[in-house]
């Protein structure tokens, strides 16, 4: 028999049984695809000014394989960080959690929230993170600034 008033969490529950994640650790997952997003627009920034000032400057094109080579690494290194904290994210809420479904899960608790909050924040700027990428990989550097 059904019982509105039963809390789950009282008779049990995986959620009830779990250790509370830390704040650092709940805050990272939040925090970590927004710095790597912002961290690969910044060295989008930097890396194209100092690789096409040449070109600006000399007047003619430059190879800068350099420039093509350390902005995808580092492309590499920002996803990976974001990967990182979506990944982190999701464990904390299957642990916290008290439907295993998660287009049903509510986030009612803080916690849970900012676990939902981080797996869907890095899933999203994850993607913006690759689409980032390729235009260094498929157009000219300086090119594509025009």
């Amino acid at each position: 028999m059904n019982n509105p008033f039963h809390d789950e969490r009282q008779s049990g529950s995986r959620a009830a049984d779990a250790a509370p994640v830390p704040n650092r650790r709940l805050w990272f997952e939040v925090a970590g695809p927004h710095v790597a997003w912002f961290g690969l627009g910044f060295v989008d920034i930097v890396i194209t000014w100092g690789a096409c000032v040449h070109e600006e400057q000399f007047g003619g094109p430059s190879s800068h394989p350099w420039a093509i080579v350390l902005y995808v690494l580092s492309g590499i290194l920002l996803f990976g960080l974001a990967l990182l904290a979506g990944w982190m994210s999701l464990r904390s809420w299957s642990k916290q959690a008290e439907t295993t479904d998660l287009l049903r899960s509510e986030g009612k608790e803080r916690r849970e929230f900012m676990s939902q909050a981080g797996f869907f924040t890095s899933l999203i700027l994850g993607i913006g993170i690759v689409w980032l990428c390729l235009p260094v990989i498929i157009i000219e550097m300086c090119e594509r600034i025009r």
